[in-house]
């Protein structure tokens, strides 16, 4: 489904490889990572490889989720952003970057692929400058 691929960071081992299951499945390609630091080497290493973040927001030891996103728009001012949070959401409006979507777990997979298209659909009608 289009070009690159999608940045997934989830710590929990089970939620990330649903996520992944459900992407691929869908016709996208992920990259999946269990920390912020594991993400950032692999987006440092090749940003234009990836069309979006989906992040957990606490993410053990280290950067948040919250860290991850700035840094990659920083990066790549309208790359889609995607948060996942058990306990995090209340934080959104003030911690989360401007555009991004906040799901909260638990969640089912078409939340993820709908807000995943919607995001990647609003990239498009940006105009490139």
């Amino acid at each position: 489904m289009g070009e690159g691929e999608i940045l997934i960071v989830e710590d929990e081992v089970l939620i990330l490889l649903e996520i992944e299951a459900g992407l691929e499945e869908a016709g996208f390609k992920v990259c999946s990572e269990s920390n912020a630091e594991r993400a950032l080497a692999a987006f440092d290493a090749e940003p234009e490889r990836f069309r979006a973040l989906i992040a957990d927001i606490r993410l053990g030891p280290g950067k948040s989720g919250w860290d991850l996103a700035r840094y990659v728009r920083a990066v790549n001012p309208i790359m889609p952003v995607i948060y996942m949070s058990g306990d995090s959401a209340h934080e959104w409006p003030v911690k989360g970057v401007p555009d991004s979507i906040m799901i909260s777990k638990p969640f089912f997979m078409p939340q993820v692929i709908t807000a995943l298209a919607t995001l990647l659909n609003e990239q498009r009608l940006i105009p490139v400058s």
